[in-house]
């Protein structure tokens, strides 16, 4: 048997970190048992989907990288096959036509408490036979009274469900449009989908699905129901938690492999393995290794983990991230990969890595108050001139050659290298922080070096 798995978000709203990690799951099994991923738009909420939803869901999932085989499938599209699976129900006698009005059925289910029962559709209409001309009416599967269902689940084990406690749920809507659960199973089997891999809020429909499948003849598919995510204080995951659209975590500066990461670790483990590139992960993922627990956010954890997978990644593969990131024209100053690996141990994201990179195409037009206060003194400026006079007499400019010349006029002056090694870097960037003094001299390069310090000393000497 060939592993199919599907993702079927609904472009009701923003892809979040719970769909995220339930694609990921899904593509993950596929990926680690050489069998398909496949992805469905379930937009059959036609007043409530929207185009720029379903966009953030393509973005986010190939951001991610989760790519899938063939073309997305559109649910809406295939409503016409969804009402064929329904009239073969009514058809075998396995689903019926329900002319309740709201009426009736807002009585019955009151009656239903009154007398401490469960408030549930009794059939009522299961045996009628005459169809009202021009009387509205939904369909209705025909649940079986008796028995049990038995969902066989990857994650959960087994769970049992008393057919008595299932009433005949609406397959389609008196507009004539099918529900969820009728659309669902019609469309997984025709996508020969092998394995449903979802979150476990929707385990209480699957008991009906099961009898939809049975029903129609059909094989049914394997489950595994991944357990929710909580936000730290174990409160279901919210805004205050960080549920943003998951397209949002990369413009805070996260890499996708770290995403990754950390949404495989929401659940899954491998012994005490906290760090997986996404390749090794395929190679160890199963669903059998999903714990049954809620997983907690943890928000440190996924900055470490984004620390450590920026730091492992070649200054290559980030250069296009960071250029987008910066917005500016880069081709005139420094080439972007040596600037990103000058910066990448000391950047928490590529947020971080990217505003530390800024000044070395864009002079600052201001130096920050504070650090020009701590280290511009009245002995600052000779040596600052020593430096320039010198600087443009070098034979050969570079980090060696700069750092050499600093510590000399330092050490002739009687003063620590960062006398004037910290007011060059503020001249430089406009702050005290930068990397190294002698390689962020080498990556401007002399003549813009140069440039930003005569600048400076007529800006901030008195």
């Amino acid at each position: 048997m060939t592993v199919r798995t599907r993702f079927a978000p609904s472009p009701t709203g923003m892809l979040h970190i719970g769909g995220a990690r339930t694609a990921l799951f899904a593509w993950l099994y596929a990926r680690h048992t050489g069998g398909e991923f496949l992805l469905r738009i379930e937009d059959t909420d036609r007043e409530r989907s929207t185009d720029e939803a379903t966009r953030v869901i393509l973005d986010g999932m190939k951001w991610l990288g989760l790519d899938w085989d063939g073309e997305p499938v559109f649910q809406a599209s295939r409503q016409a096959e969804h009402i064929i699976a329904a009239d073969q129900l009514i058809e075998e006698g396995h689903a019926y036509r329900c002319y309740c009005s709201r009426e009736q059925l807002d009585e019955m289910r009151e009656a239903q408490r009154a007398a401490g029962q469960k408030p549930m559709y009794d059939g009522r209409c299961r045996h009628r036979s005459d169809r009202p001309s021009g009387q509205p009416f939904v369909v209705r599967f025909r649940s079986p009274d008796e028995g049990e269902t038995i969902v066989r689940d990857l994650v959960l084990g087994d769970v049992c469900f008393p057919n008595a406690e299932l009433d005949d749920l609406i397959l389609v809507r008196s507009d004539g449009t099918p529900t969820y659960n009728l659309a669902v199973v019609a469309d997984d089997a025709a996508m020969a989908i092998s394995h449903v891999v979802r979150g476990s809020d929707h385990l209480n429909n699957t008991p009906r699905q099961i009898q939809l499948y049975e029903a129609l003849g059909l094989p049914v598919p394997q489950f595994a129901h991944i357990p929710l995510i909580h936000g730290p204080d174990g409160a279901k995951m919210s805004k205050r938690h960080g549920a943003v659209a998951i397209t949002e975590y990369r413009e805070q500066g996260y890499l996708p492999a770290a995403v990754n990461n950390y949404l495989a670790r929401l659940g899954w483990s491998h012994g005490d393995e906290e760090l997986f590139s996404t390749e090794r992960l395929i190679e160890l993922f199963d669903l059998t290794q999903v714990g049954k627990a809620a997983a907690r956010f943890d928000q440190t954890k996924l900055d470490w983990l984004n620390g450590h997978h920026l730091r492992e990644t070649s200054p290559a593969d980030l250069v296009a991230e960071i250029s987008r990131l910066l917005d500016l024209d880069v081709s005139k100053g420094p080439g972007l990969e040596p600037v990103i690996e000058s910066l990448q141990e000391r950047s928490k994201n590529l947020v971080d890595l990217a505003d530390g990179a800024r000044f070395f195409y864009e002079a600052p037009a201001e130096y920050l108050e504070k650090a020009v206060k701590k280290n511009f003194k009245d002995t600052t400026w000779p040596l600052l001139e020593a430096f320039v006079e010198q600087a443009e007499a070098l034979a050969e400019w570079n980090g060696e050659s700069a750092h050499a010349l600093i510590a000399s006029i330092c050490e002739a002056a009687e003063m620590n290298m960062g006398k004037l090694a910290q007011p060059i870097r503020i001249l430089l960037s406009g702050g005290p922080v930068s990397p190294p003094i002698d390689l962020t001299l080498e990556l401007l390069g002399r003549e813009e070096s140069l440039a930003r310090i005569h600048k400076g000393i007529e800006v901030l000497r008195p």
